[in-house]
């Protein structure tokens, strides 16, 4: 793959303009916009997290950690980072930073992770150095691995308790997602150095992993904890069809595949059940698919018609979807970025107030949407 570097004028702490900035005004109904790129050259970029000093941290599924700084792709990855399983939709997948960060230099790296039996959705925690990562361990693995490359899942996110919750996709082993023996198809709570919460829904149940918040998942793609309630929100990815926006609740069961809008890629039935008894049902969900990755709420004044709205990239739609919520149900959504973008994988709000994107194509890219 070529290397190259985009070199930018530098106007604020945590990026620079490009050189290449999309001139037309791309509008939606309530904030008009433009692209900027930022960086280029990226291969499969899936996550991204913004350090205190304004670099951007970007991972690279075949298994890099990228730095953005002082408005430029830096050429050389960290060292350190473990080795991936980079097969199929395995490999470096999400970058979450410590709560206290500022103090600790804690970050965490999920990935598929490979061993006895086969891979699993893995989570490590390091501490970042300069140029490198530092005491890495291994803190968490969606046991039992299993071969091939599909559904991992693999989203970091932390709430005001300082508590880690993990997407784990079920690896296209439908009927994992329902097995409390399994990790695959959950989301898991755990504290910052991978033990379990005393608290944990199913800790002490017999049979049951006491890592497990929620189940009944397929492959989740999207967390992200609402910034007024403190609540966890997941989406995930479904069949044909039936891809899901999800409040969790410690203990639930959402159903997958007992109950799903969604039908096989064969065409064939996998459930008659849109919705069971002691399921919860989504609080969207999109026939026929779009794909949701990457899930976050906006709280900045950048784009003030935008504040409270959740974003998500849209891998079959080619877009971005901009979801607004009345309370804890869907009140509507609108596409942008149509065909601008491909393969979004990644959204999230930077310190300054602005959207920061990643295209997961093997010239892949960082991309801020600012307001025109």
């Amino acid at each position: 793959m070529r290397r190259r570097q985009i070199i930018l004028t530098a106007t604020t702490a945590l990026a620079a303009p490009s050189i290449a900035r999309a001139q037309e005004i791309l509008r939606s109904s309530k904030a008009n916009s433009r692209l900027v790129t930022l960086a280029r050259d990226l291969e499969q970029p899936w996550s991204i997290a913004f350090l205190p000093d304004g670099r951007i941290l970007i991972t690279e599924r075949p298994g890099r950690l990228r730095v953005f700084a002082n408005g430029r792709l830096e050429r050389a990855p960290l060292g350190g980072v473990p080795k991936v399983y980079a097969r199929g939709q395995g490999g470096l997948l999400d970058v979450c930073l410590h709560p206290n960060f500022s103090q600790n230099r804690t970050l965490y790296l999920s990935y598929s992770g490979e061993g006895p039996g086969g891979a699993a959705t893995t989570v490590a925690r390091a501490e970042l150095g300069d140029g490198a990562l530092r005491g890495v361990r291994t803190i968490f693995e969606a046991l039992p691995r299993t071969s091939g490359g599909l559904h991992f899942g693999s989203r970091i996110a932390f709430d005001r308790a300082g508590l880690m919750y993990v997407t784990a996709g079920e690896r296209y082993q439908m009927q994992r997602a329902q097995d409390l023996g399994d990790l695959a198809g959950k989301v898991v709570r755990l504290k910052d150095d991978g033990s379990v919460p005393p608290d944990n829904p199913f800790v002490g149940q017999a049979g049951a992993r006491p890592e497990i918040f929620t189940f009944g998942h397929r492959n989740p793609q999207g967390l992200a904890m609402h910034p007024e309630t403190g609540r966890m929100w997941e989406c995930e990815h479904g069949p044909r069809g039936g891809d899901e926006l999800n409040l969790l609740k410690a203990g639930a069961n959402y159903g997958w595949p007992r109950a799903t809008h969604g039908i096989d890629y064969s065409g064939a039935v996998i459930s008659p059940n849109k919705s069971l008894p002691g399921m919860e049902d989504p609080v969207r969900a999109w026939v026929p698919s779009i794909s949701p990755c990457g899930l976050c709420f906006y709280t900045g004044d950048r784009f003030p018609g935008w504040k409270g709205s959740v974003f998500t990239g849209a891998l079959s739609n080619n877009a971005l979807f901009r979801i607004e919520l009345d309370g804890e149900r869907y009140r509507g959504e609108e596409r942008l970025l149509v065909d601008r973008l491909p393969y979004i994988r990644d959204v999230r709000q930077g310190p300054d107030g602005l959207l920061y994107l990643v295209t997961h194509v093997d010239d892949g890219g960082l991309f801020r949407i600012e307001p025109a």
